[in-house]
Order: structure tokens, then C-alpha cells, then sequence
């Protein structure tokens, strides 16, 4: 007898998501049955006891038998529903000893991820059919990792480190999210989870990392700049970069506005004191960005490129 889809295992692309969905559907279908037993229970005393049926109140007698079994089969209903969730929230926690270790940073409004071997990624890439394990903390706010077709999310917290694990068990791009509010950002706070048959990934994990084309733009990139940033003219929650160099902005200083020139020292003076002076029309939310004098300078002459 084949099952529902929305039954059967091959029907979720983890195991994560066929056990949250087991314990879901089970608690449910629970309720449901509770919910049409005292409906039912209900009309039937409506219609047995109304007051044209019984103009004069009878008198109340104790039932022990009854009162058993409202009290046993409830709590029996409740542990067993109990068991259920702590059953598979004991194994969506308890990750096995072979995983693959990634660490994740949430910050200000981007994910990125590290493997073992020192190679990063905006992209969550992970073998098909083994264990991962996500150990998470965040730069900056709290956050919250949502992988939904997987049924997994975890609060990315600075100052501690969280974790999630999962296998997947189904090849494809799944989506990744942000569902704790996080700032103006959070909405695009975005990423992908690729499921690669293991060959492939061993491959693209071994493969060296090929120095990017621009160093400015992957530092943009890898530092979060692009979540609240654009390369082009469009504006964001931030200015775009295109065009802005030698552009001439209105800024307030201590409350005051200054009409001044973007260069160099303007440009390096926002990065490094970012709470300082802010752009009119900009709300006062970027962050302190951890750069070196280099970095700061590749990701200057960058922009000087954008014209």
C-alpha cells in the first residue's frame, strides 16, 4: 500500500524534516481526534440534557469511574505526546560523532560559512547523504539560521556559539533565512544551502580557491558591505557605491549638515568611525566593520573604479 506523499519519507530532503514532520503529523492527528470527541461529547449533552427534557434539574452524583478516566486518559494522551516531541527533538539535537564541521557568522545582513579547511563561502555546500553539523555565532545582533524545507532553525547569538545538525537526502538548492529581526536588512538577509552528490563536493571542497578577480569587491562581499550596499547606483539600506566617488553628499555632524566631497579621506573616515558622521537620508546603522588599513584601502580604490 503506497502512503500519502505527505506521508512518506522520500517526500522531505533530510532527516531533520521526516522527523519534525513525524512528531507534527502525530501531535495533530492527536488534537484532531481530542477535538471531535468533545464536540461530539457537547451535542450530545445539548440534546440529552436540555430543559425541555428535563424542566427539573435532577441532582448531582459522584461517578469515580468516570472521574478516572478523564484524569488517566489525559495525562496519558499528554505524556505520550510528550514522548513524541522529546523523542525527536533528542535526535534533531544530538548530532553523531562522524559530521562534518561548518562554522557559520550571521552579521548585519549576511551568512557566511567556513569549512575545515579554511575555505569560505556565501554558499552553504554540503555533501549529499552525510552527516553536517553547523556550529554558529553571530557578529553583531541576534539572529536566527532557517533552513524551511529542512525544518531546522537555531538563534545565532553573539558571544556563545549555537549549533544544528542535518543529513540531506535529496540534491538541489534549498533556501536559508534570517527569522529574527534583525535591523532594515533583515529581509534580504538570504542564502543558499546546495546539496552536492558526495564526489562533487569532495571536488569542489578540494579544489583550491582561486584568488578573486577583485580583491575590494571580495571583501565587500565576505565583510557583509553588499547587505546593506550596492556595486551599482541603486540605493539599498545604504548608498550605492557606482558613481559615488568624487560625488558630493550632505552629512550630519553632531547635528549639523556639512555638504562635503566623497574622497579618500571621506570614504576612509566612514569605514573606520561609522557612527560618527552619517549621510542625510541614511539612517545611522552601520556597523564597525573589523578591517585592516589595507583592507580598507583595497575596498577604497574599488570604489574608485565604480564610476
Amino acid at each position: 500500500m503506497m502512503l500519502p506523499v505527505w506521508l512518506s519519507k522520500t517526500a522531505w530532503p533530510s532527516n531533520t524534516a521526516d522527523s519534525v514532520q513525524s512528531a507534527f503529523l502525530i501531535v495533530t492527528a492527536v488534537c484532531c481526534v481530542l477535538l471531535l470527541g468533545v464536540t461530539a461529547t457537547m451535542i450530545a449533552f445539548l440534546i440529552k440534557y436540555n430543559s425541555r427534557r428535563n424542566p427539573v434539574p435532577g441532582p448531582d452524583r459522584e461517578n469515580l469511574s468516570l472521574e478516572i478516566v478523564w484524569t488517566v486518559v489525559p495525562v496519558a494522551i499528554v505524556l505520550g505526546m510528550f514522548y513524541v516531541g522529546w523523542v525527536n527533538f533528542d535526535y534533531i539535537r544530538d548530532a553523531p560523532a562522524d559530521t562534518m564541521n561548518i562554522s557559520v557568522l550571521g552579521r548585519q545582513w549576511q551568512w557566511s560559512f567556513t569549512y575545515a579547511n579554511g575555505r569560505q563561502s556565501g554558499k552553504l555546500r554540503v555533501p549529499l547523504g552525510k552527516p553536517v553539523k553547523l556550529e554558529m555565532t553571530s557578529a553583531d545582533v541576534i539572529h536566527s539560521f532557517y533552513i524551511p524545507a529542512f525544518k531546522v532553525k537555531e538563534d545565532v547569538v553573539p558571544g556563545m556559539k549555537t549549533h544544528l545538525w542535518f543529513i540531506a537526502d535529496r540534491p538541489g538548492a534549498y533556501d536559508i533565512f534570517c527569522t529574527e529581526y534583525c535591523g532594515l536588512g533583515h529581509s534580504r538577509m538570504r542564502a543558499k544551502l546546495i546539496v552536492m552528490p558526495v564526489a562533487e563536493f569532495n571536488g569542489w571542497y578540494r579544489q583550491k580557491a582561486e584568488p578573486p578577480p577583485n580583491r575590494g569587491l571580495a571583501l565587500l562581499q565576505a565583510k557583509g558591505c553588499l547587505g546593506c550596499h550596492n556595486v551599482t547606483s541603486q540605493v539599498k539600506v545604504g548608498p550605492g557605491f557606482k558613481g559615488i566617488y568624487g560625488s558630493r553628499v550632505t552629512v550630519l555632524v553632531k547635528g549639523r549638515e556639512q555638504v562635503m566631497t566623497v574622497d579618500e579621506a571621506y570614504l576612509k573616515f566612514m569605514i573606520t568611525n561609522p557612527d560618527v558622521w552619517v549621510v542625510k537620508g541614511f539612517p545611522p546603522i552601520m556597523p564597525k566593520i573589523p578591517l585592516t588599513e589595507e583592507e580598507t584601502g583595497e575596498i577604497i580604490q574599488y570604489i574608485k573604479t565604480l564610476k
